[in-house]
């Protein structure tokens, strides 16, 4: 009798891509995937950690999954299980666990399980794996662009963040294999590939290279590929020579996602980060020189321990100052083992609350300002899908990252089509096809 699989996966691009990986583990054994939402015989939770909020996600999954089906098997997963195994083994319905470097066996562990029944927690340390652990993606399902990951681990400990110990140190995938991936991928359809890592700045660096740029020109040489879009990124990357280079690969996405997380030099250095509002800054302009139309994200903290209100004034002049087109706007909270965790000067609630609502209406205007400055101009668009499921109206983005809507009495999804823009609306730009795609 064939056995169904759902998998729920919290959190970033990463978990993701290897949500799709161990998808394919279950495809292979004559497993069918189903919804989460719908009874299954197994259900695998790919958990996150980045904050309180996030593991807290993690537990109520957990808990209510298995009212679907009582006799499933449940799977717990990925950065909650490698750091807080005890907290996942005291929930009673949880029948295997794993850490965040042994994904490429989840499959196997599960079929041993309906063999022999036995719970068992099989999260291992990190501390000895210097391997990437390879796992490998050949479709994604009802989407136009694929995730490739690239890179594991991190070696910054920023004092609020557990992901170093979430993910181990930095480990690269080798350039041979990327390229085998996104060769693959391009086989099976897809024009647009993201690079996803823990620290993609970081690619080749425990090694000595290939680095990121080598990688970058390789993948740019693909048939087929027309779009390469990068994850997040390090302000510390985009020196004069990388910038340039970056600039020279016809295929890289005009959209760069540069962690900031604050806007006051004395909170980033009690954060640990390594670079200025100064820097940042510089390494913006450089892009915008060499790639003028590029939208510049962020993520952004508020609250962090020590946090004034005259810091935060100077991280909303600095966000507005920068112009990015959009951003995510998170509050800090204790991830316990983090040197931020015993740092005096913890944010009230209350306080961390106005300062998101303020920071959130701030990005949302500069949103709206980038989208609509591209009104009566024409941008190529890669259409994904129905938008909202409202017949005839398709969503895709840009280049840039910029959500675009568009009628079509036809299906144009996964196709690229050039679309004339006509107006902006909450963040999202409005346009037509060009005459010769209407139809």
């Amino acid at each position: 009798m064939t056995k169904s699989v759902a998998i729920c996966t919290l959190g970033c691009k990463v978990n993701a891509y290897e949500s799709e990986a161990v998808a394919e583990q279950f495809a292979k054994r004559g497993f069918f995937l189903t919804d989460f939402d719908q009874a299954a015989d197994v259900y695998i939770i790919n958990t996150c950690t980045v904050t309180h909020l996030s593991s807290r996600k993690s537990r109520q999954m957990i808990r209510r999954t298995k009212q679907l089906n009582p006799n499933a098997v449940l799977v717990v997963m990925g950065c909650y299980a490698q750091t807080a195994p005890e907290e996942v083994a005291a929930i009673s319905e949880v029948d295997l666990i794993l850490g965040t470097g042994d994904k490429g066996r989840t499959a196997d562990v599960v079929e041993e399980f309906l063999l022999t029944r036995k719970r068992a927690c099989l999260v291992s340390g990190l501390d000895e794996k210097d391997e990437f652990e390879e796992l490998c993606v050949t479709s994604y399902e009802g989407r136009s662009r694929a995730f490739l990951k690239v890179q594991d681990g991190c070696n910054n400990f920023c004092s609020y963040c557990i992901i170093p110990y979430a993910r181990g140190r930095i480990r690269s995938r080798s350039l041979e294999s990327c390229v085998a991936e996104a060769k693959r991928l391009s086989q099976s359809g897809f024009s647009e590939i993201v690079l996803v890592g823990i620290h993609l700045a970081s690619y080749g660096k425990e090694r000595g290279g290939p680095y990121l740029i080598d990688l970058l020109a390789e993948l740019n040489k693909i048939d087929g590929i027309a779009r390469i879009r990068l994850g997040s990124l390090e302000p510390t990357l985009f020196d004069d020579t990388f910038t340039q280079q970056i600039a020279g690969l016809s295929k890289i996405c005009r959209h760069f996602h540069l962690s900031l997380q604050s806007g006051c030099d004395e909170t980033l250095i009690r954060m640990n980060r390594h670079y200025s509002t100064a820097d940042y800054e510089a390494a913006v302009l450089k892009i915008r020189r060499a790639l003028p139309g590029a939208a510049i994200t962020t993520d952004i903290m508020v609250g962090f321990p020590g946090e004034t209100e005259e810091e935060f004034l100077n991280t909303l002049a600095f966000v507005e100052k920068i112009g990015f087109a959009d951003a995510h706007v998170f509050k800090y909270s204790v991830r316990k083992g983090t040197k931020a965790e015993k740092m005096d000067g913890q944010v009230a609630p209350e306080v961390k609350e106005d300062r998101s609502r303020q920071l959130i209406g701030l990005v949302k205007t500069l949103n709206q300002q980038f989208v609509a400055s591209y009104i009566g101009k024409t941008v190529s668009v890669l259409f994904e899908q129905e938008h909202k499921g409202i017949p005839n109206l398709y969503e895709g983005k840009t280049d840039n990252y910029i959500t675009v809507l568009a009628k079509s009495q036809r299906d144009v999804s996964g196709e690229f089509h050039t679309v004339a823009i006509t107006g902006e609306k909450d963040g999202l730009a409005i346009g037509e096809l060009t005459e010769e795609h209407k139809n």
